[in-house]
């Protein structure tokens, strides 16, 4: 969840330190006035989907019951390709503990102006929650990145033979700005991103090259910084690798940067760039999606 109070907790703590053992401070820092957060994707061949929360307060105690009424209901949501605009329908998935979680996507009463996602394609969203106005636009870029090939090898300096590493090659188009987020999937799981997921070619632009791609992490959950990486031989792994635009890139760069410096007091402040007009937090995202997948034989 996106909040701005980071830099807040950052001064506080930067106070405590110059400050040392000379006296004690106290002061209780003001509860920021909520802003709506925008999570917006288009893919090619899929439908749009649209989060909307409200942030919470730094301190806030996270619970279930927090997140589940975090949600913005009722919301007015369209999203235009330039001949189409088409006002997304809000739709409730009840979870656990007689809890809901709400997104808007495509409205299957009113096909007639829907639309999946396209490459080379512009869009725009707008958004009405609240009584305010948000905007925000985007483009599936055209599929100028892909695949090449993909591989496997034995992780290298692993007492434990059943790990593996994944290897990809691919191929970056001449001209400077093709910026790419990639996910990966094991077995039937879901699809997640690298730890970080985002990349330019500043250095490797009109290059053919081959990387370790690491498996992609749930922010979520624990794991383990020395073992995450690595693969279990048997595993069936799927990449999926996006074109992005700058906005979408400046997005997931800083905000990757963001969790990396969680805890940290001496690390730098960082501004998480969105692109959402009109006062709210988040992103609204086109991905150019290209996948392969490989069978790591045990």
């Amino acid at each position: 969840m996106l909040n701005r109070s980071r830099l807040l907790i950052a001064l506080i703590i930067l106070m405590e330190f110059i400050t040392g053992c000379e006296k004690s401070i106290s002061f209780t820092p003001n509860n920021a006035e909520p802003l709506v957060v925008v999570e917006a994707t288009i893919e090619n061949g899929e439908a749009p989907l649209v989060i909307l929360t409200k942030s919470l307060n730094y301190f806030s105690k996270i619970s279930p019951e927090l997140l589940a009424g975090s949600f913005v209901r009722n919301a007015e949501v369209f999203i235009s390709n330039g001949t189409k605009t088409h006002k997304l329908k809000e739709y409730e998935v009840p979870i656990a503990n007689s809890l809901s979680v709400f997104y808007y996507s495509t409205d299957s009463s009113s096909l007639s102006t829907s639309f999946a996602g396209e490459f080379a394609t512009n869009y725009t969203l707008t958004i009405r929650a609240d009584g305010k106005d948000y905007s925000s636009s985007t483009m599936i870029p055209a599929l100028a990145k892909k695949i090449d090939s993909l591989w496997w090898l034995n992780a290298p300096n692993k007492e434990d033979s059943n790990k593996a590493i994944l290897m990809v090659k691919t191929t970056d188009p001449p001209g400077l700005g093709n910026y790419i987020r990639y996910f990966t999937r094991v077995d039937d799981g879901l699809y997640f991103p690298g730890l970080n997921s985002v990349f330019d070619d500043q250095i490797i632009d009109g290059k053919t090259y081959s990387i370790q791609v690491d498996r992609g992490v749930d922010r979520n959950a624990e794991f383990d910084f020395d073992e995450y990486a690595f693969y279990d031989k048997g595993d069936t792994v799927t990449l999926k690798l996006t074109n992005i635009d700058k906005a979408t890139f400046d997005f997931w760069r800083t905000m990757e940067y963001s969790y990396s410096s969680i805890g940290n007091p001496f690390s730098s402040p960082t501004k998480v760039l969105g692109n959402i007009n009109g006062g709210a937090l988040g992103y609204f995202g086109g991905y150019a999606a290209d996948y392969r997948t490989i069978v790591i034989p045990k």
